[in-house]
């Protein structure tokens, strides 16, 4: 099977989890986590339908959504400062955002270049040391020094779940879902849910997330 048949199958999945769940397909975006693959495999999935593509490193980022236009570009990775005039614009969606210099700085670049970038906010929901992203209770703040940046628009949050514990895994979805409802009445543009990824995205989707972030399903040949 290639890479093409993999989306096919991948995507074909996500939309009966959706059913089950009882959530619409189109509910949820499938974003193709292509940082481990070159141009070939990214044309392959485009063949089969992908229209949405996750970089964590702007070194890979830059050359792919520059040949892919067609594409939507997400970048999922830790933000650099140094890098980010690499990102703004490139990617329609930054998910790892929890600092505020960075905010800042996405803010000066797409002013300077005449763009609202859109983002959300990574949240540390298990408190796992490993992990990045803002603790729950630090959210707020957040999203209220982000909307005094006009060109910087936060359309939800991102979480990553704790590997190998399924059951940590809802109770982490389930939080971030729980922090977005607190938080959307007094940020309505707070929609998305970008969680997930090839593991424990049928939990996720089942606890409402919008966005999942898969790579090994769809581009490695041994998953």
């Amino acid at each position: 099977m290639g890479t093409k048949e993999r989306f096919e199958a991948t995507a074909a999945e996500v939309a009966r989890v959706c059913e089950a769940a009882g959530r619409k397909p189109s509910e949820v975006t499938l974003v193709a986590v292509s940082k481990t693959v070159g141009p070939d495999q990214v044309a392959e999935a485009i063949a089969g339908g992908a229209t949405d593509f996750g970089e964590n490193r702007p070194d890979q980022l830059v050359p792919k959504a520059d040949e892919f236009t067609q594409a939507t570009w997400h970048f999922i990775g830790n933000i650099q400062s140094r890098r980010i005039r690499d990102i703004v614009g490139r990617a329609a969606l930054v998910h790892s955002l929890f600092e505020e210099r960075h905010a800042r700085k996405i803010d000066d670049v797409a002013r300077e270049r005449g763009i609202v970038q859109d983002v959300l906010v990574e949240v540390n929901v298990s408190g796992e040391e490993s992990k990045s992203g803002l603790a729950p209770d630090q959210v707020r703040a957040m999203l209220q020094t982000c909307a005094d940046l006009p060109n910087v628009r936060v359309r939800g949050l991102m979480t990553m779940a704790p590997q190998g514990d399924l059951d940590a895994a809802r109770r982490t979805f389930a939080g971030l879902r729980a922090l977005r409802d607190e938080l959307q009445p007094s940020f309505p543009d707070l929609t998305e849910l970008s969680m997930g990824m090839s593991e424990d995205w049928p939990v996720a989707i089942e606890e409402g997330a919008t966005i999942v972030r898969i790579g090994r399903a769809i581009f490695s040949e041994t998953f």
